[in-house]
């Protein structure tokens, strides 16, 4: 894996993916390198202006590539519906669920969950499952979930997913990204348990510290201009680019032989450089937590993955 970058990439003609939150910022890079290899790539965005403003600069890019704008926000349980049922294809081989929200003041989603879970967690849990048919129905298909090192700073709290208790914005950003890591390991364990076992792979990737829109959103929500020109300094500064943040993702997605379960983040202490194994938090291979964080998201999203209980 050393040294992996871009070049090493895999043809992708004839593959389609799905990428969320790829108007910018890492979700950007990891949709544009997927076509510039071939996929037909749908860029899954919640903001229409955003989303085409990004299918512009993509195509400026890569010309010829293969990419289409649809409309997702994860934040609303019918958009997650809405966009599963109208997708129009009969593959996916690679859903990337990499959009996210960062350390925000406290709010809810359209259905009444705190937002950092409700969106980082339970609208990729209902996307994954509703996609779920179509992608065991496709050979080799792969499911990869952005998570963050920033895990390690809490578990989830199963007595209180929605953060209720005592809201802390970094606390509930942290559960969140455990919750994603803790979904990708019972998700691969599901799959590796299902009758006659699944092609589908199950993996987690994190970018490190990379220059995103995310590090400035929580701020600029709360009006807190000085933390947001020092979050703006501190990644021009420390993080690296976007294009470095998402080498862990790409290779996550295309890269060969990649084990079911695994986390792939920067090689440098989770921080930056070439995509390596990451250590994880031992709370998100637990799998009393996975089964009871899998059992709640089924009944707060309606989704139950019923393909995995034959």
């Amino acid at each position: 894996m050393t040294g992996w970058n871009v070049g090493d990439m895999p043809g992708l003609d004839g593959r389609v993916a799905v990428v969320t939150g790829a108007n910018g910022g890492l979700g950007y890079v990891v949709a544009r390198e997927l076509a510039r290899k071939g996929a037909c790539v749908v860029l899954a965005c919640r903001s229409g202006a955003r989303g085409n403003a990004a299918v512009e600069r993509l195509l400026g890019e890569v010309p010829d590539a293969a990419v289409e704008l649809a409309r997702l926000d994860l934040g609303d349980l019918a958009s997650v519906r809405e966009f599963a049922y109208a997708l129009p294809y009969e593959r996916v081989d690679l859903l990337v669920n990499n959009a996210g929200v960062m350390a925000l003041p406290h709010g809810t989603t359209t259905d009444g969950f705190e937002t950092q879970f409700g969106v980082n967690h339970l609208g990729h849990f209902a996307l994954t499952g509703l996609l779920l048919p179509t992608m065991l129905a496709t050979p080799g298909a792969r499911v990869v979930t952005v998570s963050s090192f920033l895990h390690t700073l809490a578990n989830i709290d199963p007595r209180d997913l929605n953060n209720v208790r005592r809201y802390g914005r970094w606390t509930a950003y942290a559960r969140s990204k455990s919750a994603n890591l803790l979904f990708t390991h019972e998700l691969a364990r599901r799959l590796a348990a299902r009758d006659g076992g699944a092609d589908l792979c199950a993996v987690a990737a994190h970018p490190g510290y990379a220059e995103t829109g995310l590090l400035t959103a929580g701020p600029r929500a709360e009006g807190r201009r000085v933390a947001e020109r020092l979050m703006t300094l501190a990644g021009r500064i420390v993080a690296q680019s976007a294009e470095a943040g998402a080498l862990p993702v790409l290779y996550a997605a295309t890269a060969p032989g990649v084990p079911a379960d695994s986390f792939t983040g920067p090689s440098f202490a989770m921080w930056r450089g070439a995509p390596a194994p990451s250590w994880r938090a031992p709370w998100t291979t637990d799998d009393a937590m996975g089964e009871r964080l899998w059992a709640a998201s089924e009944r707060l999203t309606g989704v139950t993955y019923e393909a995995l209980k034959g």
